[in-house]
């Protein structure tokens, strides 16, 4: 596998004090970062097209990643087996703009057993954290595994810096479920992803483009839409903290 189209949706649901919860369809690519093609003619790994993703965009510092370079530099510096292959989930840039909230890096062994999964965190602050999923021994994850991470990353200004992660991936032949269970006592956010894994072809990126233009766009609006929808419920801002100095924490 190369490259596949990968829609479905998203839903977010916040527990505690101020309940809020919306859904909405997304379009994401997997694809094997370090193949080198061929890919259709909408989808490119640089320069000027309907659909790319590029290096620059993953792996370090926001515009200036380095890719799957940086992944595996960054696994074998945390004593994790090098990766027989890596595959990246993210939303593409549509006409060089994009945000992607999450990126996830699947780290895959010889045996095509997932053995961690790097989730890529940005915030729209311009910052970026990565949180490494995996067992402590790095053992083959399943549906039924659930990975911890502590939370120390400001995604958004109504939700403090505190409480936990519970990271679950059930990916299969046909599908990709994620979810992200953020516990912060009684507060607390569930996130969820569920795809579809399809051919990637112009076709279906073109009739995605149509169906859902300036994708990209409609992102960062549908997340400070629901922003205010919070501030009118009443939950309180909370400025933006310094991040954290590394790139990447478990």
């Amino acid at each position: 596998m190369i490259a596949q189209f990968c829609p479905g949706e998203t839903i977010h649901a916040r527990r505690g004090a101020i309940g809020h919860k919306f859904r909405y369809h997304v379009d994401y690519v997997l694809l094997d970062p370090e193949a080198p093609g061929p890919w259709p003619r909408l989808f490119s790994r640089k320069g000027v097209n309907l659909a790319r993703v590029d290096d620059r965009d993953y792996g370090g510092a926001p515009g200036q990643g380095e890719g799957a370079a940086w992944v595996r530099r960054k696994l074998a510096a945390l004593g994790a087996p090098e990766p027989a292959r890596l595959l990246l989930l993210t939303q593409p840039r549509i006409f060089g703009s994009g945000f992607n909230p999450v990126n996830f890096w699947l780290a895959y062994d010889e045996d095509d057993q997932l053995r961690s999964v790097i989730a890529e965190v940005n915030n729209t602050f311009g910052d970026r954290h990565s949180y490494l999923c995996a067992t402590p021994e790095f053992e083959p994850i399943t549906a039924e595994t659930e990975l911890e991470s502590e939370k120390i990353f400001h995604v958004s200004p109504f939700q403090k810096i505190a409480g936990d992660y519970r990271f679950r991936f059930h990916i299969d032949a046909e599908r990709i479920r994620i979810r992200i269970d953020h516990r912060n006592g009684e507060e607390g956010v569930i996130a969820t992803l569920s795809t579809m894994r399809q051919p990637l072809t112009s076709k279906a990126l073109l009739f995605a483009a149509l169906r859902r233009p300036l994708t990209p766009i409609r992102t960062l609006g549908l997340i400070y839409w629901q922003a205010l929808q919070l501030k009118l419920k009443g939950a309180r801002y909370l400025p933006r903290p310094t991040p954290p100095s590394e790139e990447i924490s478990r």
